[in-house]
């Protein structure tokens, strides 16, 4: 019963953090009537909770694995009333900073679920689930437009400490309904840190969760304001249109974890820098309320379904180090929340547009197009490769000068040569002696008919031992027709009863003689 719960429970948990972790930014107005401000700070005191919010990401996805959700849970919101106590009281804006500091445990949460939820699913299952507990960043919506209405009834600070009053309740709720078993994984975090971080795989998708979630915060940010002063829409229509962009990209979320449960991932993942690409190329040019409407849908489907997908390849790559490698992306992920809003205001006020920022964004975009679809072809070269080398037959790959190009390890295991004694060699080195001139003239007659050819044959390995193998040869072409590789498969049937169309003591094939 506790292990069906956790789900709900950690997607209600992060729902409160990231509640609790943009309470000044969606209170700023009222605040700012009591507090001075000046206006060269605004950004600093909105930024400061996103980019400790990020940061912290990486320890407690760390500790997730070392104590538990349970512990980390009720640790964080028992912290965080101490700085939303604190901002509830404040009088001056260095205690806002110093509260809005630690809001960012608020938002460091996320990677808590990603990092524990997986523990209870089947990998089959895990994209829809880490969609499902993604949902959880509609708490930043919650707050935005609930927190405001609040406080023009009751005032900002008693608006602030309702929150209290939440955070008390989850760090019970968490007490009793939390999962005390929880397999816990206690490798040192410098262990795990220097176990992934020169795997390429965790850069990238730290870089597509950067432009996947960043994209998604830079909207919210700026959509309200820019349909006000650039389509001239009222204050309310700008709210409601940004409500949407919000919600299309949460409920998206766990649609893109399922589809990446039921089809290729990475395959997914292109279409998603497709849509962004073409989205940011279209916004670029300043089109009518229309085309603008489609273009921002376009990119709130984009962000929702990519970042579900995004965590889903997580622990399909990193399924030991997923703790660490989760706190890493997620946090690269709000840092992405935070720079490019920074980068679209700066852009804005030195050109008075938004278009360089878009286009920005659609070159990033295709970028990471360009790097999916050669992760694709990488997994698909690291799947054969796999295949090559895990097989019990000897393989060997000659070109058609005789040379050999390529053995796996059965090919050593069989014949006592390894790949460095045997690369560049013709494969007469293992020839027995009992093969004839004219059984060789056959045998290639038949493969320049028919393209393959299979026999038994005597060879001998590197200490002198003489085997009976069954040997399969194949001529590989290319678009052209032309053959480019021959490949050897066999395998030692000495003790085996002789079959196929060569008895024991006749001449054989010692190889792949492919000169005379």
């Amino acid at each position: 019963m506790i292990k069906k719960m956790q789900l709900p429970l950690q997607t209600l948990n992060l729902v409160l953090g990231f509640m609790v972790w943009v309470i000044i930014s969606a209170l700023l107005p009222f605040i700012r009537e009591d507090i001075s401000i000046p206006a060269d700070q605004l950004a600093i005191l909105t930024a400061i909770p996103v980019v400790l919010g990020s940061i912290l990401r990486i320890p407690l996805g760390y500790y997730a694995n070392v104590v538990g959700a349970r512990i980390v849970f009720i640790a964080s919101f028992i912290l965080l009333l101490f700085p939303v106590y604190l901002i509830s009281a404040a009088s001056s804006f260095t205690r806002l900073v110093i509260g809005g500091l630690f809001l960012g445990i608020g938002g460091a949460v996320f990677s808590v679920g990603v990092t524990s939820l997986p523990k209870y699913y089947a990998k089959e299952k895990l994209g829809l689930v880490n969609g499902i507990y993604g949902m959880g960043n509609i708490g930043t919506a919650v707050t935005t437009f609930a927190a405001p209405v609040i406080a023009t009834q009751i005032g900002w600070s008693s608006t602030v400490r309702l929150y209290l009053i939440l955070l008390l309740l989850f760090a019970v709720l968490n007490v009793f309904l939390g999962d005390r078993k929880e397999v816990k994984i206690k490798t040192p975090i410098v262990e795990q840190i220097q176990g992934v971080y020169k795997n390429e795989k965790l850069w990238f998708f730290s870089l597509f969760y950067f432009i996947t979630f960043g994209s998604f915060v830079a909207f919210t940010v700026y959509l309200p304001n820019f349909l006000v002063s650039h389509f001239e829409l009222s204050k309310v229509d700008a709210g409601m249109r940004t409500a949407g962009f919000i919600v299309v990209a949460t409920c998206l979320r766990p649609v893109g974890g399922w589809l990446a449960d039921k089809f290729k991932p990475l395959f997914l993942l292109m279409a998603v820098f497709v849509g962004l690409t073409i989205a940011a190329i279209l916004l670029a040019f300043s089109p009518s309320i229309g085309l603008y409407t489609a273009g921002c849908l376009t990119i709130a489907v984009g962000a929702g379904l990519g970042n579900g997908i995004i965590f889903k390849l997580v622990p399909l790559y990193f399924n030991k180090q997923a703790g660490i490698v989760n706190g890493i992306v997620s946090m690269m992920g709000g840092l992405g929340g935070f720079f490019p809003p920074l980068m679209l205001s700066f852009i804005h006020s030195v050109t008075g547009q938004y278009s360089i920022g878009f286009m920005a964004l659609s070159q990033v975009a295709l970028a990471s197009l360009v790097i999916v679809v050669w992760m694709y072809y990488q997994d698909k070269l690291a799947v054969s490769s796999e295949v090559f080398n895990s097989t019990g037959q000897g393989i060997l790959v000659t070109d058609t000068k005789g040379k050999i190009h390529a053995v796996n390890p059965a090919f050593t295991e069989l014949t006592g040569y390894t790949e460095e004694e045997i690369i560049g060699k013709n494969p007469k080195v293992l020839k027995s002696g009992r093969q004839s001139r004219e059984f060789y003239d056959r045998m290639w007659a038949e493969i320049m008919e028919r393209g393959s050819w299979q026999g038994q044959i005597w060879n001998r390995r590197k200490n002198g031992e003489e085997y009976l193998e069954l040997l399969t040869i194949n001529a590989v072409k290319d678009d052209a027709g032309d053959v480019v590789h021959y490949v050897g498969t066999f395998s030692d049937i000495t003790r085996q009863p002789p079959h196929g169309n060569v008895r024991r003591d006749d001449p054989a094939l010692t190889g792949l003689p492919l000169q005379g």
